[in-house]
C-alpha cells in the first residue's frame, strides 16, 4: 500500500530524461519554420550576435535568417532535425531577442527545464501616463522590486515598451505573470512579493507540503483613500403640493406696497440719493473703525510684585559658642597664644648656650 500523497509529489531532484535521436531516429517528416519582426534599434546588436544563435541552434539542427531589409528573423527545420520541440524553442529565442533580451539569457530558452512568457502589457491600461507610472512601479527605486522579483521567482525578467519578458522554470512564470498583472491593475507588487517570500519559507517544511497555506498567506484589504467631496450647497426637495407656487411681484406691486409709486420723480430722486448718502457715511465710519485700530495700544499684562525674601533670621548665640570652643581644642592651622610664648623662649635659651 502507497500513500496517496507520496505519488502525487515528484521526488527531490528528479529530471526528465532528454530526448535524444534515439527517441526518433527517422526525423520529421514536413519543415516547419516561424519568422518575427524586430524593431530597428535591435539591428546592431543582432549583426553582432547573429554567428551565435546560429551555431547555438545549429547544434539543434534547425537553420536561421536575418533578412536586414524587412526586419525579419526566420527559423527552419531540417531533415536533419530530430526534436520536434526545437523548433518551438527556436520560435521562442527569436521573439526573446525581438524584445531585447541579451543573447546570454535567450539561449536559456533551448534547455529543458527553462521555459519563456511574454505579457503584453500595453492594453491594459487606457491612459498613457498611468501606464508609465505602473510600469515604473513594476521596476521600483533603481529596479530593486524587479531584482527583487527575481530572485523569489528564479526568473530573468525583462520590462521593454508594451511587454514584460520572462524567463526561467514553469512555476516562476506562473508567478512573474501574476504579479505583472496585478501591478497593471493598481495593486501594489509588494505584497505579492511578501506573499512570495512567506510562501517560500513554507516551503522549506515538509510537513506543509500536503497542507493549505492560506492561514499563514497576508490578507490584505484595499483602502479607498479618496472619498467624495461633499457640496457645499445642498439641494433639499421641497415637499410635493398640487399647487403651482405664488406669483412673485412685481417692481410696481412693491413700489404699492411702500407708497413709493404715488411720489413725484424729485421726491424719487431725493431719498434715493439719501439711501446713496447713508451707506456711503457708514462705509467711511467703518473705514475710519479699521484705520484706528493701529493706533489703539495692546492691553498690557499686569505687573506682577515679587515677594522679597526675609532676610532677618534668627541667629542661635548658643550654638556659635560652642563650634567657636570647638575649633580651640582642634589643633588644626596656627598654634595658640601659650605654646607660642613656650617655643618662642625655648628658642631664645638656645641661642644664649651657643
Amino acid at each position: 500500500a502507497v500513500d496517496e500523497s507520496e505519488l502525487l509529489t515528484v521526488p527531490d531532484g528528479w529530471k526528465e530524461p532528454a530526448f535524444t535521436r534515439e527517441d526518433n531516429p527517422k526525423g520529421l517528416l514536413e519543415e516547419s519554420s516561424f519568422a518575427t519582426l524586430f524593431p530597428k534599434y535591435r539591428e546592431a546588436y543582432l549583426k553582432e550576435c547573429w554567428p551565435l544563435v546560429q551555431k547555438a541552434l545549429g547544434e539543434h539542427y534547425v537553420n536561421t535568417a536575418l533578412d536586414l531589409i524587412e526586419g525579419s528573423m526566420t527559423v527552419t527545420t531540417t531533415k536533419k532535425t530530430f526534436d520536434p520541440y526545437a523548433i518551438i524553442r527556436a520560435r521562442d529565442l527569436i521573439k526573446l531577442l525581438a524584445r531585447s533580451v541579451p543573447f546570454e539569457q535567450a539561449v536559456r530558452i533551448l534547455q529543458d527545464d527553462v521555459a519563456c512568457d511574454i505579457i503584453k502589457i500595453g492594453s491594459l491600461v487606457r491612459k498613457r501616463d498611468t501606464f508609465i507610472k505602473r510600469r515604473a512601479r513594476l521596476l521600483g527605486p533603481k529596479g530593486s522590486t524587479l531584482k527583487a522579483l527575481e530572485l523569489l521567482t528564479n526568473c530573468y525578467i525583462m520590462v521593454q515598451g508594451n511587454t514584460v519578458s520572462a524567463l526561467g522554470p514553469f512555476s516562476g512564470l506562473k508567478e512573474v505573470r501574476k504579479v505583472v498583472l496585478d501591478t497593471m491593475k493598481n495593486i501594489h507588487p509588494i505584497y505579492n512579493i511578501k506573499t512570495l517570500m512567506i510562501k517560500r519559507e513554507l516551503a522549506k517544511d515538509p510537513e506543509l507540503r500536503t497542507q493549505s497555506w492560506e492561514r499563514f498567506l497576508p490578507k490584505f484589504k484595499r483602502k479607498n483613500l479618496k472619498k467624495r467631496k461633499e457640496p457645499k450647497k445642498k439641494n433639499t426637495k421641497k415637499e410635493y403640493t398640487p399647487f403651482p407656487p405664488p406669483q412673485p411681484e412685481s417692481q410696481i406691486d412693491k413700489e404699492l406696497a411702500s407708497g413709493e409709486y404715488f411720489l413725484k420723480e424729485r421726491q424719487k430722486k431725493r431719498k434715493k440719493m439719501e439711501e446713496i448718502k447713508a451707506k456711503q457715511a457708514d462705509a467711511i465710519k467703518r473705514r475710519q473703525e479699521e484705520r484706528n485700530k493701529a493706533f489703539i495700544p495692546p492691553k498690557e499684562k499686569p505687573v506682577v510684585k515679587t515677594k522679597k525674601a526675609s532676610t532677618e533670621k534668627k541667629i542661635d548665640i548658643e550654638a556659635i559658642k560652642e563650634k567657636v570652643k570647638n575649633a580651640k581644642k582642634k589643633k588644626l592651622g596656627a598654634l595658640p597664644e601659650e605654646e607660642v610664648k613656650l617655643k618662642m623662649a625655648a628658642d631664645e635659651k638656645k641661642k644664649k648656650k651657643k
